[in-house]
């Protein structure tokens, strides 16, 4: 999964970012209104996280340039004015998903957020199930051949995304795109480390086969 935060106080967006990608989470960072906008336009986030008081551009604003998509990204708006004309008004005038009020419990905004994102379409099956692996989205979990293995955040993103593609090749700058998020050099060898890292864990150096370069899958 891979969401934007738009949010203008600097801190809060940072703890925001840092929590989520705690929850194996990619996220990107935006300031203002109209580098969200650019930002979702040029990548499919499947949630924004968008403060309605933004400079250079209003979220509202934001919110309804981004309906006129054709496929936009989940809304969830995140602000002070949790009155609930606001909230009707956020939902229904401006065509936001979901609406939290400031100050929040983080755990709901992660709930929140993660129930967006299961409202896409073709959302993948809970439990997915490959050669002996079986992965479970619900609660971060592996195991193979009956045995739990320790993933770190970006291993377990990598094997589901593998795991969703069903044997077909994932192109490494996909991998990049959705897993890592902006900050991440496209020719370092980050992916590469980790796929590498996630054969021994899965306890076969031919689980996954890299692809003329150009990308890996799952084998069996």
């Amino acid at each position: 999964m891979r969401i934007l935060v738009a949010e203008d106080h600097h801190v809060l967006a940072r703890t925001v970012a840092t929590g989520l990608r705690r929850q194996s989470i990619a996220v990107d960072l935006a300031a203002s209104g109209d580098e969200a906008e650019r930002m979702c336009l040029r990548t499919d986030y499947d949630v924004l996280i968008l403060d309605r008081d933004l400079p250079v551009m209003t979220g509202d604003e934001v919110c309804r340039r981004l309906r006129e998509l054709e496929d936009p990204p989940r809304i969830l708006m995140l602000t002070a004015a949790g009155e609930t004309e606001d909230k009707v008004y956020g939902l229904e005038r401006l065509g936001a998903d979901d609406y939290l009020a400031k100050p929040f419990d983080f755990a709901e905004l992660v709930a929140r957020v993660r129930a967006l994102a299961r409202r896409a379409p073709k959302s993948p099956p809970v439990i997915l199930r490959h050669e002996g692996i079986v992965l479970d989205r619900a609660r971060c979990e592996v195991h193979v051949e009956g045995e739990k293995v320790e993933l770190t955040p970006k291993e377990f993103a990598v094997l589901q995304m593998l795991m969703e593609a069903r044997g077909d090749t994932v192109p490494h700058k996909q991998l990049v795109r959705t897993i890592w998020d902006e900050n991440l050099d496209p020719r370092t060898s980050a992916v590469r480390a980790t796929v590498s890292r996630l054969r021994g864990k899965l306890g076969n150096p031919d689980a996954i086969s890299a692809d003329t370069g150009e990308g890996y899958r799952l084998c069996g």
